[in-house]
C-alpha cells in the first residue's frame, strides 16, 4: 500500500482523530537537507518525533529552516532535550510541552526526552520523542525512566516514538512493550528494517503507544524515491497512521 492509500488524517463524527506519525533520526541535519524535508513533506505527517536534531552553533536556526521547509512547526526539544525534538502541523493544539535530560553516566553521552501535551480534534495525546543509550544497561534504565515519563504525562493515551538503538527482544524493547504497544507488531504496513538507510537490516526504531490508541498501519514508506531515503540520514523514517480516541475536556482528563 502506497503513503497515498493510507487513511488521512481528520477527526471523526465521535470527536476521535485518524493521525499520522513520523519517526526519524535525522543525524543533525548533517546530509541533504532538500532530500530530508522531500522525505517528510511525502509522509504527510500530523506529528513528527524527530531524534538527533540540530544541537550545536545556531541549533535552533537549523530546526527552524527543517520545520518551515516541512510546512510544521517546533513544538519542543533539540539541544535542550539533548536531541529529540518535536514537530507538528497546526492541526494540533499545544497544551503544555517540556523538555528532560536524563540522568548522565560519565563518559557517555547524555540523552534526553521531548514531550509535550497536544489536542487534535477530541483527541488528548501525551507524546514522547526518545533516543535511549548505546550502552545495554543505561539504555534498560532509560527505558523504565520513559515509562515514569509517559505515565507523569497524566493524559488518556500517548505516543512514544524514536531511535531505540536495540532490536526487538533486547531487554529495553521488551521493557517498554510489556506497557506499550509495537505499532510495527500491531499493524504491519510498509517494510520492517530501519537501519541503515543505504542497505538496511535490522529494526531499532519504532512507535509505539499506550492501550487505548488503534494502529492501522506502520512500518517504512517504500513509495518514496530511493535516492532522497539514502541522501536525507543514515536511518529509515517509520510513518504510523493510528486513531486517538476522544477524550473528556480538561486538563484532568
Amino acid at each position: 500500500m502506497a503513503i497515498s492509500e493510507l487513511p488521512n488524517s481528520r477527526t471523526e463524527p465521535d470527536g476521535s482523530a485518524v493521525v499520522r506519525v513520523l519517526s526519524y533520526n535525522v543525524r543533525s541535519m548533517r546530509d541533504d537537507e532538500d532530500a530530508l524535508a522531500r522525505v517528510i513533506r511525502a509522509c504527510a505527517p500530523d506529528l513528527v518525533f524527530v531524534q538527533e536534531a540540530p544541537r550545536f552553533f545556531r541549533w535552533r536556526k537549523h530546526a527552524a529552516r527543517l520545520a518551515a521547509a516541512c510546512d510544521l512547526v517546533i513544538l519542543s526539544g533539540g539541544a535542550t532535550a539533548a536531541g529529540p525534538m518535536l514537530l507538528c502541523s497546526l492541526r494540533a493544539t499545544v497544551e503544555r510541552t517540556e523538555d528532560v535530560l536524563l540522568p548522565l553516566t560519565p563518559g557517555r553521552h547524555r540523552r534526553g526526552l521531548a514531550t509535550a501535551v497536544v489536542r487534535l480534534g477530541g483527541a488528548r495525546v501525551g507524546l514522547v520523542s526518545c533516543h535511549l543509550s548505546l550502552y545495554a544497561d543505561e539504555r534498560h534504565a532509560q527505558a523504565g525512566l520513559l515509562l515514569d515519563r509517559v505515565a507523569a504525562l497524566g493524559t488518556p493515551y500517548a505516543i512514544v516514538a524514536g531511535d531505540l538503538n536495540e532490536r526487538p527482544g533486547g531487554r529495553a524493547w521488551t521493557r517498554l512493550t510489556k506497557e506499550l504497544q509495537d505499532g510495527r507488531a500491531a499493524a504491519p504496513w510498509g517494510a520492517e528494517p530501519t537501519w541503515p538507510a543505504r542497505a538496511p537490516d535490522r529494526r531499532i526504531d519504532a512507535i509505539l503507544a499506550t492501550p487505548g490508541v488503534e494502529f492501522l498501519a506502520c512500518g517504512v514508506p517504500t513509495d518514496l524515491d530511493p535516492g532522497d531515503l539514502e541522501t536525507a540520514t543514515d536511518h529509515l523514517p517509520v510513518l504510523a497512521v493510528v486513531r486517538i480516541p476522544a477524550s473528556p475536556p480538561g486538563p484532568s482528563a
